[in-house]
């Protein structure tokens, strides 16, 4: 049973944090940008606000300013003039005015205008026509037009952070539904690591209900996972096979030398040969195995040189001429020119253990033709025999390090020649395959890059 969060990803009091730091950071982000944006509205609209009052404050100054000069034109002096509609007209916006005359002498003044003496204040002139006949001078309060400015500000603060709560709230909610939908799928995934690194082969990822970066990200690790477990598999039974294989001549060994010493057999030439026999069995088993831990770090030490696979196969093919030649094989060779890249030693290997398979199971009077071509992105290599061929239920397992079917039984060998030219054909970048049918024999096919 895998566990939902695994433990390296709880803290405070259990609870899984990787979801709450994505909503952190989703709500840090938005208050960020709505504070920057709350900014630069507050700074812009206040000087726009501030330019409208101080022109609506320039408006009355000159009403003001006009309504003074009405009242001195009905007197024609400012002596006996009554300024009550001047100060009327100031009282009502909130505001109080003083008139002074064109000489800057006090005219008249309104009850609250030198207890106001911080206010903002404004002045205009009081004009007849072209003659200037004083001064209008308003200063604004803390009401009317007074306090339009900070009112329209205080309006605007309010409304902006009643904005950003409800862009946090929504951002804070947005950001727990989209960290859960990243947080669970991460926190699966690390359970089932941490599972397996405990010692569950059986843990797997599955299907996940993510983006499809995670979903790839799980599918990757199960491949990764059977992969693993192919290997583990593949390293299992390669000690089995080789503890098989060897238990058979070491224990023949053991026996004789026994017997020997024992002085139950005498020491005769045959009985020596048939030791030596044995020894040259296991030396021959171990050189397969270090041609195989070679073939396995092929990939790395491979010498890469342009070419031709026809070349490759015609110089292997004529060095085992003379062996199917005792062993009454005719052998046909078809080359046409393949150019490839690769690292012609270990290619040799490769051809060398087809052709010899295909010598060991052809009875004699048989036949085995080597051909190569090409085509359009590949140079292919074909080797066949007129043997036994193989059962189909064999068939899949032929590459498999020292397994021997029932038809290599008759037959000398460790079972890992065909295990060696896969592993050389796939540090290639090729691929090996096989088609047989029992009776009609057995084709290899060897597919390379073009150079």
């Amino acid at each position: 049973m895998m566990a939902d969060v695994p433990p390296g990803s709880r803290t405070l009091g259990g609870r899984d944090t990787l979801g709450l730091r994505l909503a952190l950071s989703f709500l840090a982000v938005a208050l960020a940008a709505v504070g920057l944006l709350a900014g630069l509205i507050v700074a812009f609209a206040a000087a726009e606000i501030s330019d409208l009052v101080r022109t609506q404050r320039d408006v009355l100054t000159s009403a003001v300013a006009a309504a003074a000069a009405a009242t001195w034109t009905q007197h024609h002096s400012w002596q006996g003039a009554d300024m009550s509609p001047p100060f009327d007209l100031a009282t009502r916006t909130g505001a109080d005015a003083e008139i002074r005359d064109a000489a800057g002498s006090v005219v008249a003044t309104s009850r609250d205008f030198r207890a106001n003496r911080g206010a903002p204040q404004f002045s205009a002139p009081v004009m007849l026509g072209r003659r200037r006949l004083g001064t209008a001078v308003v200063r604004f309060g803390r009401s009317g037009f007074g306090a339009a400015d900070q009112a329209m500000l205080a309006a605007l603060m309010r409304a902006v952070i009643a904005a950003a709560g409800l862009a946090a709230l929504l951002a804070l909610l947005s950001g727990l539904a989209v960290s859960r939908h990243l947080a669970r799928p991460v926190a699966h995934i690390i359970s089932v690591i941490r599972a397996r690194s405990g010692g569950e082969r059986d843990a797997r990822v599955g299907e996940l209900r993510a983006p499809g970066e995670l979903r790839e990200l799980g599918a990757a690790l199960d491949q990764m996972a059977e992969r693993l477990d192919r290997n583990e598999q593949l390293r299992r039974d390669l000690v089995a096979d080789l503890a098989h294989e060897l238990r058979t001549p070491v224990a023949v060994l053991q026996a004789g030398h026994e017997a020997l010493l024992d002085g139950l057999t005498e020491p005769t030439p045959a009985e020596l040969g048939s030791l030596r026999d044995e020894v040259l069995r296991l030396a021959r088993m171990v050189d397969d195995l270090q041609t195989l831990a070679a073939a396995d770090a092929a990939a790395v030490e491979l010498a890469r040189r342009p070419c031709d696979l026809a070349d490759i196969a015609a110089t292997a093919a004529d060095s085992l001429a003379a062996q199917f030649d005792v062993a009454g094989l005719a052998l046909e060779q078809r080359l046409r020119p393949a150019p490839i890249l690769a690292d012609a030693r270990w290619l040799h290997q490769v051809v060398t253990n087809l052709l010899t398979n295909a010598l060991k199971y052809s009875p004699p009077g048989g036949t085995v033709s080597i051909d190569s071509g090409r085509t359009d992105s590949e140079a292919v290599l074909h080797v066949t025999d007129t043997g036994l061929g193989i059962p189909a239920e064999d068939l899949p397992r032929i590459f498999d390090r020292f397994w021997r079917g029932q038809q290599a039984l008759r037959t000398s060998g460790s079972g890992i020649g065909l295990a060696i030219a896969a592993e050389l054909t796939r540090a290639h970048g090729g691929t090996l395959a096989a088609a047989s049918e029992p009776g009609r024999g057995t084709q290899m096919t060897l597919s390379l890059p073009l150079a």
